[in-house]
C-alpha cells in the first residue's frame, strides 16, 4: 500500500507571478486605487514559486490593502473590479486561470466590505478544466474558498494582507490503482489463509 501512495504522492512546482494575473477590465496592473474619499490601494502579491508536495495546503499570493490616511472616521471607497488570477504549473507545464469579481466596498482602518467572488469551477485539474495551455497531468489545484474577504488595513495577522488559500491534490495514475488493488486482494487471501487455520 505505501508503495502504491508513493507512486502517485510526489512534489509539484507552481508559480501565480504571470503577466496575465492582474486586475482587469482596463486596469491591467497589480495594484487597483480606491475611487473616493482617502486614498487606498489593493496591491496583490503573487506567489514567485514555490514547490509543494501533494496533497497540501498551498499559497496562491496575497492582497494587499493599504490606506495610509484612513481612520475609523475617514474611509476609502473601492468600485466594482474584477481580477484574473494565473497558476503556473512548471511541473506538469500547465497554465490555468481562477476569475474573481467584486461589487467593491468601504474601507476603513479597521473594518473591510471588499471581498471577491470566485467564479465556478474553483479547481484546475487533470484533463481540460480551467486549462489555458497544456495539460494538469494528474495535479488538481483547489481554491480554498469561493469567497476572499479584503481584510483592513490594520486587521489580520499582518496588517492589511490577506492570503489567497489553495489546496494541491492528486488524482492517482492507473499504474497506482493497479498496484493498490493488488495489494487489497493480497490482504485479503492473508486474511481468508489466516482464517482457514483458526
Amino acid at each position: 500500500m505505501v508503495m502504491a501512495a508513493s507512486a502517485y504522492a510526489s512534489s509539484i512546482s507552481y508559480t501565480t507571478n504571470s503577466p496575465l494575473t492582474e486586475f482587469v477590465a482596463g486596469i491591467n496592473s497589480l495594484t487597483l486605487n480606491s475611487t473616493a474619499g482617502q486614498a487606498g490601494t489593493i496591491t496583490f502579491e503573487p506567489n514567485t514559486s514555490s514547490t509543494s508536495g501533494v496533497p497540501s495546503n498551498i499559497d496562491l499570493g496575497d492582497f494587499i490593502m493599504a490606506c495610509p490616511t484612513c481612520t475609523t472616521n475617514q474611509s476609502t471607497i473601492f468600485g466594482a473590479f474584477t481580477f484574473d488570477l494565473l497558476v503556473d504549473d512548471t511541473t506538469d507545464g500547465a497554465t490555468g486561470e481562477f476569475v474573481g469579481t467584486s461589487t467593491g466596498g468601504t474601507v476603513s482602518s479597521s473594518s473591510s466590505t471588499v471581498q471577491v467572488n470566485w467564479q465556478t469551477p474553483l479547481f484546475m485539474g487533470p484533463g481540460t478544466i480551467n486549462s489555458m495551455t497544456g495539460n494538469f497531468g494528474t495535479t488538481i489545484f483547489d481554491m480554498v474558498s469561493p469567497t476572499s474577504l479584503i481584510v483592513a488595513p490594520n486587521s489580520g495577522a499582518i496588517p492589511g494582507d490577506t492570503t489567497i488559500q489553495g489546496q494541491l491534490s492528486a488524482t492517482p495514475e492507473p499504474a497506482a490503482l493497479s498496484m493498490i488493488g493488488g495489494a487489497l486482494l493480497a490482504f485479503g487471501f492473508l486474511r481468508r489463509k489466516n482464517f482457514r487455520r483458526s
